[in-house]
């Protein structure tokens, strides 16, 4: 019941259930942050959990960081907007999300063993045999640099949930998140973020379930809301979307299905597999991750279709009048419409939720690149692990004002910009970056140090190329814009590294054992899969300096 002093009042009953909920979330977070930090012993810990990650954890750990706002405010968004044509980023995200488990995964963990990695860049100059450090430098400046731009993009998440949730300023929200998430980061580090990630994906795992299926009963079932899709845009309720296929929509649909590539060696996910305990976690650990993505993804595309049937009218105002730029209002808006002032607290918590797994993962990511793989084994490399626990925390610190900087600095001269304005440069930025690399990495023992730092450049160029000049172009501009920046983008970084490699003969001799280690990975896969377990190959030192 509302508050007699008014349904806009401070003091409503409504606002006190939201606040509530969203309280008692950011108080959940610090728990987990305090509980964390008695797990906090060397760098190991705080960057990579110990390596001790269960195949439960890893797998909503990963499912949370790779979906940010995006997920509960962009698909859904999405799905309002062109209906069943979202499903084809369902498919996309489910092939990518597979794929990285199934075949990825088990080879990644064994071979960051091997080389005794607890980072990305630990990694790469493991396997590239990358004595004079390059890779490690150009990998840990694209981390900070891509990391850093995606942190701010989710703080400006933030502020704008917290300003239309709950009547908070944006600035003012931006701060309570951004407070929440440092100090729970700063305190646990990376078993923090896995324990908040756990909590926060089964959060938005419920409510992208249950909204939709909620929204059908409130509804009166699957027909009336069809029937009210159809006299909007019968479009909705095909594959294609509006115009049919044509050239133009068959770019799109290539489109929105290779979003999923970015699952096949983005660092914040990787990360993820470089922690388990060992590889036997791959496999319940795969079929778990696809099993949320389809549950979860579906039910934002879907959470989007019946919020377009319940929320809008034929003939009234456009979907994104009603429901905001890109429809990215319409999660909220149905959750009001159709659930207890109660349980809207909630759902405002699940899309904080989306928000802050992304943040406090990306940020750890950004803080490991320059401290482990920049500040000591760059700059000083005789510098012990145990020395860096207090410079590690420093620097999250600062890595994390620079983005709350940004986000605020884009706020104030962008105020018409969406949510996502500027997450080009993370997503697709760190996937046209890394996953190539990843890729090629893992499966073809030619790739050298000189292909590996091209295909990292090219991805690193090509994003803004085709985000903002490409489109510019007269005649085939807009035509290429419509398959987005991401796929040419990949492509080009692929291309990179296959070319400079094979005209790099002089690096390919600097590949002693790559293709031994590559081979032993992927034969133990095979016997693990065949009887059950396999004896491990012993580690062998990293390329890295030693410490002291």
């Amino acid at each position: 019941m509302a508050s007699p002093l008014g349904p806009g009042h401070p003091m409503d009953s409504a606002m006190i259930y939201k606040t509530a909920g969203v309280v008692l979330y950011l108080g959940v977070l610090l728990v987990i942050g305090v509980v964390a930090s008695r797990r906090m012993k060397d760098m190991r810990d705080y960057y990579a959990g110990g390596k001790q990650l269960g195949f439960w954890a890893a797998a909503f750990s990963a499912r949370a960081t790779g979906e940010s706002a995006w997920l509960l405010l962009g698909l859904t968004g999405m799905g309002a907007l062109v209906g069943f044509k979202g499903l084809w980023v369902v498919l996309g995200e489910v092939v990518g999300v597979g794929l990285a488990w199934m075949l990825m995964c088990g080879r990644f963990k064994l071979l960051t063993d091997r080389y005794d990695a607890i980072t990305i860049p630990d990694y790469l100059e493991g396997r590239f045999r990358d004595t004079r450090q390059r890779l490690r430098r150009v990998s840990a400046l694209a981390l900070v640099i891509f990391v850093t731009i995606y942190v701010s993009a989710q703080i400006d998440a933030t502020g704008t949930a917290f300003e239309s949730f709950l009547g908070i300023d944006y600035f003012i929200g931006s701060l309570i998140g951004f407070a929440v998430v440092l100090v729970y980061i700063v305190s646990g580090g990376f078993v923090a973020v896995v324990w908040s990630d756990v909590f926060q994906g089964t959060l938005m795992l419920v409510g992208l379930v249950a909204l939709p299926i909620l929204g059908l009963v409130y509804a009166g079932g699957v027909e009336p809301v069809a029937e009210s899709l159809r006299a909007l845009d019968p479009s909705l309720l095909t594959l294609s979307g509006a115009g049919g296929w044509s050239l133009a929509t068959v770019l799109q649909v290539v489109g929105l299905v290779v979003i999923g590539v970015g699952f096949l060696g983005s660092p914040q996910i990787f990360v993820r597999f470089l922690a388990l305990k060992d590889t036997r976690e791959v496999r319940p650990g795969a079929i778990l991750a696809v099993c949320w993505t389809i549950l979860g993804d579906t039910g934002a595309v879907l959470t989007g279709m019946v919020g377009r049937a319940l929320l809008t009218e034929t003939g009234g105002p456009s979907a994104e009048a009603v429901l905001g730029t890109g429809a990215q209002d319409v999660l909220p808006m149905l959750a009001e419409h159709i659930l207890p002032a109660a349980l809207v607290g909630l759902v405002i918590a699940i899309v904080l939720s989306a928000i802050m797994s992304t943040i406090d993962s990306l940020l750890v990511l950004a803080s490991s690149a320059a401290v482990r793989d920049w500040y000591q084994q760059v700059r000083h490399p005789t510098l012990p692990d145990a020395s860096l626990m207090t410079i590690s925390r420093v620097v999250t610190v600062g890595l994390a004002v620079v983005a709350l900087a940004l986000s605020m600095t884009v706020a104030v001269l962008s105020p018409t910009r969406t949510v996502f304005w500027f997450v080009v440069f993370g997503w697709s930025g760190i996937a046209a970056t890394f996953c190539p690399t990843m890729i090629l990495s893992l499966f073809w023992s030619r790739m050298t140090t000189k292909g590996a730092m091209a295909s990292m450049v090219t991805g690193f160029l090509c994003v803004p190329v085709f985000k903002f000049l490409v489109p510019e172009i007269p005649v085939i501009g807009a035509t290429v814009a419509e398959l987005s920046e991401l796929p040419p983008s990949f492509a080009l970084a692929l291309l990179a590294a296959v070319v400079v490699s094979r005209m790099d003969k002089a690096g390919q001799g600097e590949l002693e054992g790559v293709a031994e280690d590559l081979q032993w990975a992927a034969r133990s896969m095979k016997e693990q899969a065949r009887d059950g377990d396999f004896e491990p190959a012993p580690a062998i030192a990293s390329s890295s300096p030693p410490e002291a």
